[in-house]
């Protein structure tokens, strides 16, 4: 009723239009894992020391390799016999024979040139590993369908499974290349299974949410299509290396648009809802249903990508790499939902709401203000007793902020990167039982060739490394010692760490020998595994530091021109900074004392900082943009009341949804996106109930007229004239 026939006409071609991209980029969203970046290059530091051996290394050999260590052992107190030792060296002759059947290719076609396999004993003579030097060329860069890295990870498994068979010993393959092939495997969900949990999950509570099964098709729709079109920018960029993709960054990304397109969804078929309660022209009720809602969406929107923009001031380049991706996925999310679902909505009309289409009853949200609905209790609560409800909600929040401190981020071992028990976890586990720890991941060194023999010394002599030598590969024990390759005047030390290379003690061995080789040469640089994660570790401090000031100050900037105040946009960025470390101070007592797990990657402060104050500050965004539309008709203090029963129910909604949507990442099986899940959908939950539903309502209510400060609005007298639902009938 009430749809003119070219308004009409233009809805559908919109709507063909957006189906369009969908059907071109959803193949695109299927294929974004085919330019991923998951190598040590594609986050470390560029200007860090650990980047800049891996460089020099690359110079002392025809080809990078990435090496996979297969580690066989007998059981506890048993020995290697001679017919172990056969079985092994007869695995080592077959493994260049070994078919990867997909590639129609041998492991030996990824061999390293010149690559010796042989069986090396440990001192103990209950294990023995055989390092396979593959290519790096096998890992694919940009991975692929099938990695060759990864492919070979999975044959060399069966073909030690099946030599080791009758022998007694167990067999498992690890090391750095093992490392990456489990990444691979962990990350293969991402395309699939990621995105239909997220699907379901929000397809579940929007039906709950609509009773109706026309809208959650719609809105899910829209946000398909908004990450469709996302995918069509996000793969050519990432092919021709003008941004970085990595696992990670695309699963946050499918979560935020899903989650992010949903919550838009929502505010938009709210306005729409209530003004159909007026309206008997459901063009006449979109369009001010759209006009209402495009404010607070878009800057909701803008605080999110601005926000996710900062991330490109990282010095860790998976995490500037995720701060476009993210954007980009919001870009999408919000020309979707302005473009696409008011479309869908103008077609369907009414009849989008059924069996409950809304009737011309001029019934308000408004109305239950002081009512015993649940948002009518709330909004009655906070006007009765503002001050008392801001002051006990910020002292629980104060409460639990103080076990924020004890937030443990300074890495996490091998073992404690996956949920389910990995083959190169296994691997790592028998290497540390019978080898030096740091076997097959040495410290690496390179120096003047003039001081080459006083920096041996040096490694020699540290109480961290087992052995040290010089050059590409260790001596062949019975034959003489070549001389290490001089590259650009520099030569490769490699010295193997008593530690494991995700050990403190590691970490500590590499600081140790950065300071005694700065005596020897100013020039000496320290590198290897255990370099990287020190690295890693002092950059996302440096970036927690420069990159938390820079997006509090955007947002409270995007605040100011959104509300016209300062006092407003300065209360709730504090309130989020609040709410944030009472969200992080339960999440270490959740890890610590319940989850168990072993401590946090460097990055998740910072991550879970940027996803709760830049989508946290979203329901404070629409509470407060409808709080000042109602305030400038109806006085400060009963805006404030009215602005949150009506958007009590909707903003409700759409924090159950992202904190839904975020929690599907815990389907993929690393700790890391488990406590980014964790810490996001608590987060959201405490903003969506106790942030935005009490305490800044009840501090805006305590203030009064003043939180307006500098606008007009804060000299306290509404505007002159019938209130904005006082229309005509």
């Amino acid at each position: 009723m009430g749809r003119p026939r070219a308004v009409l006409l233009a809805a559908l071609l919109v709507v063909l239009a957006w189906l369009a991209v969908g059907g071109i980029g959803g193949p695109a969203v299927g294929r974004l894992s085919e330019v991923q970046k998951n190598d040590n290059a594609s986050f470390l530091p560029a200007d860090s020391e650990s980047t800049a051996v891996l460089d020099a290394v690359a110079r002392f050999e025809d080809e990078e390799s990435v090496p996979l260590i297969i580690v066989a052992e007998k059981p506890a107190g048993e020995r290697l016999t001679e017919r172990d030792l056969g079985a092994l060296a007869g695995l080592a002759r077959e493994i260049p024979t070994v078919p990867l059947p997909e590639m129609d290719a041998t492991v030996g076609e990824y061999l390293v040139e010149g690559a010796q396999i042989v069986p090396v004993p440990s001192e103990d003579g209950q294990a023995a590993l055989l390092v396979v030097p593959l290519s790096e060329r096998a890992s694919s860069t940009v991975v692929a369908e099938r990695a060759p890295l990864f492919a070979a990870a999975e044959e060399l498994r069966t073909e030690a499974r099946l030599a080791v068979d009758g022998t007694g010993m167990t067999s498992h393959v690890g090391g750095p290349g093992g490392l990456i092939s489990d990444f691979e495997a962990a990350f293969a969900g991402i395309d699939g299974i990621l995105l239909l949990v997220a699907l379901a999950v929000v397809l579940v509570i929007l039906l709950v949410v609509y009773r109706s099964p026309i809208l959650p098709i719609a809105v899910l729709f829209s946000s398909v299509l908004g990450l469709s079109l996302a995918a069509l920018v996000i793969r050519p960029l990432a092919e021709r290396g003008t941004i970085e993709l990595s696992g990670q960054s695309q699963g946050i990304m499918f979560i935020l648009v899903v989650g992010a397109a949903t919550d838009y969804a929502l505010l938009l078929v709210s306005r729409f809802k209530e003004e159909l309660h007026d309206e008997a022209s459901t063009w006449v009720a979109l369009k001010r249903a759209w006009r209402g809602a495009v404010e607070p969406i878009s800057a909701s929107a803008a605080t999110v990508i601005l926000g996710l923009l900062c991330l490109l001031l990282a010095s860790l380049q998976n995490t500037a790499g995720l701060g476009p991706v993210g954007a980009i996925g919001i870009a999408g999310a919000l020309l979707a939902s302005l473009t696409f679902l008011p479309a869908v909505l103008l077609v369907f009309g009414r009849a989008a709401f059924w069996p409950f289409a809304p009737r011309v009853d001029h019934a308000h949200g408004e109305d239950t203000v002081g009512t015993r609905s649940l948002w009518g209790r709330v909004s009655g609560l906070v006007g009765r007793h503002p001050r008392r409800t801001w002051v006990v909600t910020l002292a629980v929040l104060l409460a639990a902020a103080a076990f924020a401190p004890t937030f443990r981020a300074e890495g996490v071992t091998i073992k404690d990167t996956f949920l389910e028990p990995t083959d190169s976890v296994q691997a790592q586990e028998a290497i540390e039982r019978h080898f030096a720890a740091g076997a097959g991941s040495p410290v690496q060194v390179v120096v003047p060739q003039a001081q080459a023999d006083a920096a041996l010394a040096v490694l020699e002599a540290d109480p961290g490394i087992e052995s040290a030598y010089a050059g590409v590969s260790p001596p062949v024990p019975g034959q003489p010692v070549p001389e290490p390759p001089v590259v650009d005047g520099r030569v490769l030390l490699q010295g193997t760490s008593t530690a494991a290379t995700d050990s403190q003690e590691a970490e500590d061995t590499v600081r140790r020998l950065r300071a005694d080789l700065d005596a020897v040469s100013p020039d000496a640089l320290v590198g290897g595994q255990a370099a990287i994660n020190l690295d890693v570790l002092e950059a996302s401090g440096r970036d927690l530091r420069v990159i938390v000031p820079v997006i509090l100050v955007v947002i409270f900037l995007v605040l100011c021109v959104l509300l016209r105040s300062i006092v407003a946009p300065f209360l709730l960025v504090v309130a989020n900074v609040v709410s944030f470390a009472a969200t992080i101070g339960v999440a270490s007592l959740v890890f610590d004392h319940v989850l168990g797990f072993g401590g946090s990657d460097p990055a998740i402060p910072l991550y879970g900082f940027v996803f709760l104050v830049a989508l946290g500050i979203d329901y404070s965004i629409f509470l407060m943009t409808r709080v000042r539309e109602e305030s400038v008709h109806r006085g400060t203090r009963p805006g404030i009341l009215v602005g949150l029963a009506v958007t009590g129910g909707v903003i409700t909604s759409a924090g159950i949804v992202l904190a839904a949507t975020f929690s599907a990442l815990t389907v993929l099986p690393l700790v890391f996106l488990v406590q980014v899940a964790f810490i996001v959908a608590f987060g959201v939950i405490l903003d969506t109930f106790v942030v935005r539903s009490l305490l800044v309502p009840a501090l805006a209510h305590d203030i009064g007229p003043a939180v307006w400060w500098p606008s007009r609005l804060a000299r306290g007298a509404a505007a002159p004239g019938r209130h904005r639902r006082e229309r005509p009938t």
